[in-house]
C-alpha cells in the first residue's frame, strides 16, 4: 500500500468516526477530542483553543511563507426529513451516508490526510499549517476568527479552505453584510390628515434598494446582491405608524468593501441603518497565483461561490476547494462518494506539488 493509499483509507475512517459523533456549532467538544487522538496516534503536536484543533509541519521555518489547509468540524442539525440515521455511518455502493459527510467532512478528512502527506518533509518552499474550525456553519466568533483575532496562527501567505466544490476552483466567495433599518415618522389617526407614515418613508428607500445597481461588477461573482427580507410596522389598523423596521441582506463581492457598501447605503436611503457586523468579508484570489493555475492545469474550473464560508474572516488570498458537492450540504440522507475522497486528496497533493515544492 502506498502512503497515499494509506493516508486515504485513514481519511474515510476518520471520517466515519466523525459522523458517529454529534457535532453541531457550539457542541464540537467531542469531534474535537477525535481529532486530537488522531494526531496523538501519529505523534503529532497540536494545539486545542476551545474546539478549534490545529497543527503545523514537523520542520516548521518562521522565515518561510505559510500555507493554511483550513475546514470545520461542525454540523448544522439534521434535516427533519432524514430516513436513515444521521449518525450512523453507512457505506453502499461506494458511498458513505451520514450527517457532515459531505459538509464538510470528506473536505476536512482529506485536508488533513494532504497536511500529513507533507508534515515530514524538508524539501517545502512553504510551511503547512492545518486547521479544523469550530462554529463555521453559524459564523461564529469562536471559531477560525477567534485564533487569527489572538494571534494563535503564523501568517498566512494563502489558503485553502474545504468545502464541497466538487474539487473546482472557487476563486472568490460574496460576502454577507446584514443591515438592520429604522424610518421614523410620526404617530397619528388614520382617519384625519395626521402624523407622518412611516412605511410609505420606508418603502421609498425600499424602492431603492430594489433598484440601485453599483456601478463594479465583479467577473467571477456578478453584482452585488441587496434584497429586503424582513419588515414590520403598526400596532394597530388606525394609528398612522411612527416607526417602520426592515433588514437589508447584502451579498457583496471582492469589488466592495462591506464599509464602502454600506456608506452607500447611507448615503441613499433616509432610514436608520445599522450593520450586524462588518466581519463577513468577500474574498479572492488572484487568477494568476500558482496554486489557481496549478488547478487549471489538471483540468479544473473556476467559478464563483454565493454562500459564504470561514474565507469571509481571512486576510489573505484563498481558494474554495474540496471534494463532494454543494447541492448535497444540509440535505437529508447527506452523503459522499468514497472515490471523491480518494480524487480530493490526490488532487490537492498534485496541485500543491505544484505550489509549495
Amino acid at each position: 500500500m502506498t502512503l497515499q493509499q494509506q493516508l486515504t483509507q485513514d481519511a474515510i475512517g476518520l471520517l466515519k468516526q466523525l459522523i458517529a459523533t454529534q457535532s453541531f456549532s457550539k457542541e464540537e467538544n467531542n469531534t474535537g477530542n477525535i481529532l486530537e487522538e488522531f494526531f496523538r496516534e501519529r505523534n503529532i503536536p497540536f494545539r486545542r483553543k476551545i474546539n478549534n484543533i490545529w497543527a503545523r509541519n514537523q520542520y516548521f521555518n518562521p522565515e518561510l511563507p505559510t500555507v493554511l489547509l483550513n475546514s470545520h468540524h461542525d454540523t448544522v442539525k439534521p434535516n427533519p426529513k432524514w430516513t436513515l440515521d444521521p449518525f450512523t455511518p453507512l457505506v453502499k455502493d461506494g458511498i458513505l451516508y451520514g450527517l457532515g459527510s459531505n459538509d464538510a467532512g470528506g473536505c476536512l478528512v482529506s485536508l488533513l490526510a494532504t497536511f500529513c502527506y507533507y508534515y515530514h518533509r524538508t524539501d517545502l518552499k512553504y510551511n503547512v499549517l492545518f486547521v479544523a474550525s469550530a462554529e463555521e456553519e453559524i459564523s461564529g466568533v469562536n471559531g477560525l476568527e477567534l485564533l487569527l483575532k489572538e494571534n494563535d496562527l503564523p501568517e498566512i501567505e494563502f489558503a485553502i479552505v474545504g468545502e464541497p466544490t466538487q474539487m473546482h476552483l472557487a476563486v472568490a466567495e460574496k460576502g454577507l453584510m446584514v443591515v438592520d433599518c429604522v424610518a421614523h415618522g410620526k404617530a397619528g389617526h388614520a382617519a384625519r390628515e395626521e402624523g407622518d407614515n412611516a412605511i410609505y418613508k420606508a418603502l421609498k428607500d425600499i424602492e431603492w434598494i430594489k433598484n440601485y445597481q453599483f456601478p463594479k461588477i465583479s467577473p467571477v461573482l456578478g453584482p452585488i446582491k441587496m434584497s429586503v427580507t424582513v419588515i414590520n410596522a403598526g400596532k394597530q389598523h388606525n394609528v398612522v405608524p411612527d416607526s417602520c423596521t426592515f433588514t437589508i441582506d447584502c451579498r457583496v463581492t471582492e469589488q466592495y468593501t462591506l464599509e464602502e457598501v454600506l456608506q452607500t447605503i447611507r448615503e441613499n436611503i433616509g432610514s436608520e441603518a445599522t450593520p450586524r457586523s462588518v466581519r463577513l468579508k468577500p474574498s479572492a484570489i488572484a487568477h494568476e497565483h500558482p496554486i489557481v493555475q496549478a488547478g487549471l492545469a489538471l483540468g479544473r474550473t473556476t467559478y464563483g461561490s454565493p454562500t459564504t464560508s470561514d474565507q469571509a474572516v481571512l486576510d489573505c488570498q484563498s481558494l474554495k476547494l474540496g471534494p463532494g458537492h454543494s447541492e448535497r450540504s444540509h440535505t437529508a440522507d447527506e452523503f459522499i462518494y468514497l472515490s471523491e475522497i480518494e480524487e480530493g486528496i490526490d488532487l490537492y497533493i498534485k496541485m500543491l506539488n505544484k505550489t509549495i515544492i
